[in-house]
């Protein structure tokens, strides 16, 4: 499961078992809700047959999975939230690329539901992090 954030600056996870690809990457930190700071170790791939997010971060004792947000949006997409459910569409197209649901006060996407979604394809692996199928 994967937390949709708008406070993370990038995709990452702290389940280093989830990359399918993984390069270790030694530089950086990212700071925890709590003001604790766990150290970004690698960058890689995580997915399925279908869909892959390349780019993730694995920090170092984060506890969640977190979708950025502003990288959908840098990705030419829009996030909608309703009541129960939020939705990531292509603004070029208008097609719906993946909905989450809500539990609790949270929004949640389950990987494996995840289908073509092309606008989070990272077009320049040094500068984007996105989502492709």
């Amino acid at each position: 499961q994967w937390y949709l954030d708008s406070g993370c600056s990038k995709h990452m996870t702290g389940n280093k078992s989830l990359f399918v690809k993984y390069e270790p990457k030694e530089g950086g930190e990212v700071t925890f809700g709590d003001n604790a700071k766990g150290k970004i170790k690698g960058v890689g791939s995580i997915g399925n047959l279908k869909t892959s997010i390349q780019n993730v971060l694995f920090v170092d004792g984060l506890k969640h999975n977190l979708l950025s947000i502003s990288q959908l949006c840098d990705k030419d997409c829009k996030v909608t939230f309703e009541k129960d459910l939020c939705k990531v569409i292509d603004i070029n197209n208008g097609q719906v690329k993946f909905i989450g649901h809500r539990h609790g006060n949270v929004y949640i996407v389950d990987i494996d539901d995840l289908v073509n979604i092309k606008c989070l394809v990272s077009m320049n692996d040094d500068v984007g992090y996105g989502i492709e199928d």
